[in-house]
């Protein structure tokens, strides 16, 4: 009887038939042997070619003409348009005179009391010192000037975002068609708003309001669209069996399951909005944006730190009372709870009105600390003295220089070399590795948009400069957030650091980075890398500190040094929090790049500055119509895509 012998198959190789990567690089290579010859043979010049790019600069001027031209006489800008401008005029004004009618002791009363309410005494301390010095600075008037913009930013964001929220967490088809528009609308940079709005409204409040309304609303509108679709099933589905109607579900169910995710939601439109309101001091909005602007635009480090001051005051004070709001959500008040907020709300009211009789509603000159000379003292001593000259180490000029020689010169000059098309395959290879055929496609038509706009080599100059900042901020962050999750009294120490910077508006971080190191490209950098550090660095501690304990007990039981547990065991584990952190600081360093144009950072943020101070609206949309492109590229090829089928994959 014949003895059957199977026949061995002939099988791929163990690497190709077990690793996606290699599957997919071998399809992405295979796709760029068809395709790049085709590409050189029909341009075989290495930048952009321009048969491929879409001048847009006529429409665009076209339509800033129109708008110029019929501001004042047609009909959409008679009986609509100017109806907003004018409500939103009449509510920051109304807002200011009141905050002026209360007077300085009542404000910081009232502030007192409001955050002692929600967030207890200390914070109410807080508050009330944190409200004096704006006073002790000279910056009391501007700082109500901020304050009533923002109230009225700050309310409009929150009805906007919320209905907006509603739609997308209430209607699945809303959801998809309102995502993209908020991610744009978080991607695009701050000043890209301005350009629009003052050409529709003009300089001043009105222009400002608008587009802080803009740029803050994406955040209530997520978060709200979160909680409504976050709330549990089983208390939807109790009140859905008692007969309820689908608004008394929402009133009396989903709203209030999503109360968290609404404060958090408040909280960061705040913050937002403080950060815009800022900025769009630019364009008119005054108040102690202005102040900074104006300081910055002349080199006067100490009075726009004097102004400065304030703005983080605010920060952290708002961002403080509306998060204690949201961790106290559902904890009974005291039993005397109410008597006391009697008793201080009295207190607030008599320290206004006697503010009010005595003549005393502005703060007094005579107690006013002048911060600016010392300050400017200080800067011209460090610019003496840290400057440049320093023995051996070399002064922050010479650093500035050396970096911008040494690292930001080779690294443009290096993307700019490149051919086009070598750099749509390196996108296209880093965004499928990490994600599905979805995520490379659209990196690689968000870096070839950039091209068709015809701001290809300014693009580059920024990603260059971006590309630094990340880096030096991953360095930086990594190593300090895997010193802060090994050590206790570390983080401790290291949290309020922290918390003053995440709270920092954009505009404040250029002040020191002006005073350190002059103007040019390097600064805008230093500015980014102290922008996105913290978040970076938290990111990183946190999920250092939740890897398994388990997992770690187990590497400590089989002898593992501490540095192996981190390399074998921590940073493993908490890859997912890594890449997250790589990602955040990508999208935080591309914000403060663009506003160090002001600085001279110069390529796309120059533009959009540009397009802003001359009226010039295709230079500054196409400028931020780049930048969104360029962030939507650099989140996709550095946030991981869970496939959800293989064949998605």
């Amino acid at each position: 009887m014949a003895t059957l012998t199977a026949t061995p198959r002939k099988t791929a190789p163990p690497g190709l038939r077990t690793s996606p990567a290699l599957r997919k690089l071998a399809a992405l290579a295979l796709i760029a042997a068809v395709l790049v010859p085709l590409a050189v043979t029909r341009w075989p010049n290495g930048s952009w070619p321009a048969a491929l790019t879409v001048d847009l600069s006529g429409p665009l001027g076209t339509a800033s003409d129109w708008i110029i031209d019929n501001r004042d006489s047609h009909p959409l800008f008679l009986y609509f348009l100017g109806h907003v401008s004018n409500a939103v005029v009449i509510a920051v004004r109304a807002v200011y005179l009141a905050l002026l009618a209360v007077g300085w002791a009542g404000v910081t009363a009232v502030s007192a009391l409001v955050a002692w309410r929600v967030a207890g005494f200390r914070l109410a301390l807080g508050t009330a010192a944190a409200f004096l010095a704006c006073g002790l600075l000279g910056m009391w008037v501007p700082t109500m000037q901020t304050l009533a913009l923002m109230a009225v930013a700050v309310a409009a964001s929150v009805v906007v975002g919320a209905l907006l929220g509603l739609a997308a967490g209430l209607s699945d088809r809303m959801d998809r068609v309102l995502r993209p528009v908020l991610d744009t609308m978080q991607v695009l940079p701050a000043f890209a708003y301005l350009l629009p709005v003052v050409l529709v409204f003009g300089i001043g409040v009105p222009a400002a309001v608008l587009a802080t309304v803009v740029y803050a609303a994406p955040p209530m509108a997520r978060f709200t669209a979160l909680g409504l679709r976050g709330a549990d099933k089983e208390v939807l589905e109790a009140v859905e069996s008692l007969g309820a109607t689908a608004r008394q579900r929402l009133l009396t169910a989903r709203l209030p399951l999503a109360r968290g995710e609404l404060l958090l939601g408040l909280n960061q439109t705040i913050m937002m909005a403080l950060s815009m309101a800022v900025i769009a001091s630019v364009i008119g909005a005054g108040g102690l944006g202005d102040r900074v602007y104006q300081a910055l635009a002349s080199v006067d480090v100490g009075a726009a730190l004097a102004a400065g001051i304030p703005i983080v005051l605010l920060a952290v004070v708002l961002d403080r009372v509306t998060g204690a709001a949201g961790a106290r959500l559902g904890q009974a008040p005291a039993s005397n709870s109410r008597t006391l907020w009697a008793y201080a709300l009295l207190a607030a009211v008599a320290a206004a009105v006697a503010g009010r009789l005595a003549g005393r509603l502005e703060w007094p000159d005579g107690w006013v600390v002048g911060i600016a000379e010392p300050v400017n003292r200080a800067v011209d001593w460090m610019t003496a003295h840290l400057y440049s000259g320093v023995p051996v180490v070399g002064g922050t000029a010479d650093w500035a220089g050396r970096f911008t020689t040494w690292v930001l010169d080779p690294l443009r000059d290096g993307l700019q070399w490149l051919p086009w098309w070598s750099l749509l395959l390196v996108v296209a290879a880093l965004a499928w590795l990490i994600g599905t055929w979805r995520t490379a496609l659209t990196a690689v038509l968000a870096l070839a948009a950039i091209g068709v706009l015809g701001v290809w080599k300014p693009s580059l100059d920024t990603l260059s400069q971006v590309l630094a900042a990340v880096a030096v901020t991953l360095v930086a962050g990594f190593a300090t957030g895997i010193a802060a999750a090994r050590s206790d009294r570390f983080e401790r120490l290291l949290r309020p650091v922290l918390d003053v910077f995440q709270t920092m508006p954009q505009f404040v971080y250029l002040i020191p980075v002006v005073a350190l190191f002059g103007v040019g490209r390097a600064p805008a950098v230093a500015a980014a890398v102290v922008y996105a550090l913290p978040a970076v660095v938290r990111i990183t501690a946190q999920g250092l500190r939740q890897v398994d304990p388990a997992a770690l007990e187990s590497a400590r039981s089989l002898g593992a040094s501490g540095v192996q547990q981190l390399r074998q065991v921590q940073l493993p584990l908490a890859r997912p929090a890594l890449l997250l952190a790589v990602n955040q600081g990508v999208v935080l360093v591309l914000a403060v790049v663009i506003i160090g144009g002001l600085v001279g950072g110069g390529a796309l943020g120059y533009d959009v500055v540009f397009g802003l101070a001359q009226g010039d609206l295709a230079t500054g949309l196409v400028a931020g119509a780049a930048i969104v492109c360029l962030g939507l590229m650099l989140d996709r090829v550095t946030q991981p895509t869970e496939r959800r089928t293989a064949k998605g994959a």
